[in-house]
């Protein structure tokens, strides 16, 4: 699989401390402390690539919602699929029924569609298998890029 095609993509996030943040209009909302996932569609000019290759930066412009929290949370993997088809809103479902999703900010990353949010937060890391079950994804479709971006106060993946 390649990353430079269009796609879908899960950005799984370290939150160190519990952090209140403005995000935009959407407004000011309490993040706790803990691990995220935001998902999302790269079907533009430069692909999968292009759009990972903003969210890794941590200081931007910011233009979408998740502009405003990653300079305080540390990208740990990402999980990516190469499609031309919109798929966040079915990865959406597919991450709240996950053990101990919640939504810590309502509408995130979802303002153009139905979706409660496309954020979802949790106590425990979140595991590629059992995502790729619950998006019906066979596991060899998921691509797994291990990143373990250090913030200060970030778990390792051995305290996961």
């Amino acid at each position: 699989m390649l990353l430079n095609g269009k796609g879908a993509y899960a950005l799984l996030l370290a939150l160190p401390r519990s952090r209140t943040l403005r995000i935009g209009r959407l407004g000011t909302f309490c993040f706790p402390a803990g691990y995220y996932i935001y998902l999302g569609s790269a079907l533009g000019p430069g692909g999968l690539s292009a759009r990972l290759t903003r969210h890794r930066q941590r200081e931007k412009k910011q233009h979408w919602h998740i502009d405003y929290l990653r300079p305080t949370a540390g990208l740990e993997q990402i999980w990516a699929l190469n499609t031309d088809e919109r798929s966040e809103c079915r990865w959406a479902a597919a991450a709240q029924t996950l053990p101990t999703a919640s939504v810590p900010a309502p509408r995130f990353g979802a303002s153009d569609c139905r979706c409660p949010a496309h954020l979802f937060q949790f106590s425990t890391w979140p595991d590629a298998q059992s995502f790729a079950a619950a998006a019906d994804l066979h596991d060899d479709d998921l691509l797994v890029v291990e990143l373990n971006e250090r913030g200060p106060g970030a778990a390792t993946a051995a305290q996961r």
